[in-house]
Order: structure tokens, then sequence, then C-alpha cells
């Protein structure tokens, strides 16, 4: 019996010792308060983040994922206006009396909505390279334009102009990518992208 009582001391000594240590692990450095630590991290953070972001390999990867951000968005913007704005209405299927026209025109209006949104992150990506930033700037006024265009598009109200903005907007997009070395291929984006 006597040599179970240094046992059992031995154990919680060993416990209380790991539930100390955990703690001060935890804590981080002693007579720093929480905030002091939070700062010297994130100063730590933003400098290490301004190191890699001015070394130039870098800066090639930012400028990189810039181009296949836009190339991406761009395209899923060109598939979703000829897939389902653009060739429903060469087709006919906007026109009063045609076989599944409130469909066509719900899914014009949620292809709209979709496209607008895609090129205007296509924008934003641009900003990420010199070179597509210039060829992308004179555009944005293009955009803006289609920003009321899935409400028309939705009610039977887009005519032949309005599909013309969109053609146009979406041709301007892939020339200047193009022209910036960043080629945009149509992708028809699918109908839970659509809506999602």
């Amino acid at each position: 019996m006597t040599r179970s009582v240094p046992l059992r001391r031995m154990l919680v000594a060993v416990l209380l010792s790991c539930a100390v240590l955990v703690s001060a692990t935890a804590c981080g450095d002693s007579g720093d308060s929480g905030a002091a630590t939070g700062t010297k991290a994130s100063t730590g953070a933003s400098a290490s983040a301004s190191v890699s972001a001015a070394s130039p390999s870098a800066s090639t990867e930012k400028q990189r994922l810039a181009k296949t951000r836009f190339v991406a968005n761009a395209g899923l913007a060109a598939g979703a206006t000829y897939q389902w704005i653009v060739k429903p209405y060469r087709a006919g299927t906007f026109k009063k009396g045609a076989e599944g026209r409130t469909f066509a025109l719900v899914k014009a209006g949620l292809a709209g909505g979709f496209a607008y949104n895609r090129l205007k992150a296509a924008t934003e990506n641009a900003k990420g390279d010199p070179l597509l930033s210039k060829a992308v700037a004179p555009l944005t006024a293009g955009i803006e334009s289609l920003k009321g265009m899935a409400t028309k598009l939705r009610n039977g109200e887009a005519g032949e102009g309005d599909i013309g903005a969109f053609e146009s907007v979406i041709d301007s997009i892939k020339s200047a990518g193009k022209d910036a070395g960043a080629e945009v291929k149509d992708k028809v984006p699918s109908t839970s992208q659509l809506t999602g």
C-alpha cells in the first residue's frame, strides 16, 4: 500500500506538468497581451506578404493567375450569352407564340444576369495584368450598359439592339483578351451555375 501512494503522486505530478505545459504553449510568450501577439503576427504576415509580392516570380504568378481567371470568367459570359440569349433569339424562340418561349425567356434572363456578373469579374481579374488591364479598361462602359438587360430578357422586352449589344460587348472582350495574350473561348455554364 505504501508503494501505490508515491505512484499516484507521481502520476498527478506528471498530469499537472502536462497541463501547465499545454496552457503555457497555448498562451504564447509570457508578458505579451493577446492584442500585442496578434499585432506581431499580422505585422509578420504583412512583412512576409510584401517580400513575396516584391519578388519577380510572385508578380509573374499573379499576372498568370489574373489572365487565367479573366479567360475563365469571360469564357463563361460568352458561352452563356451565345447559348441562352443569341442562339434562341436568332431561332425566333423569344417571339410571341413561339413554342417554349416562357422557358427560353426565363433562361435568357438568368443568362443575362450571369453574363453581366462574369464580365464584371473578368474586368476585376484583368486588373492583375498591366497589358490586359489596359486592353479591357475601355470596355467597362459597355459592360455597365448590360446591367438591366437580364430583366428586359426575362420580360421578353429585348430586341435586336439589345441582343446586338450583348454580342458586341462579348466580341470586344474576346478581342481585348486575344490582344493581351489571354484568348477567350466560349464555355457554356451549366444550369446550376446560372441559378447559383
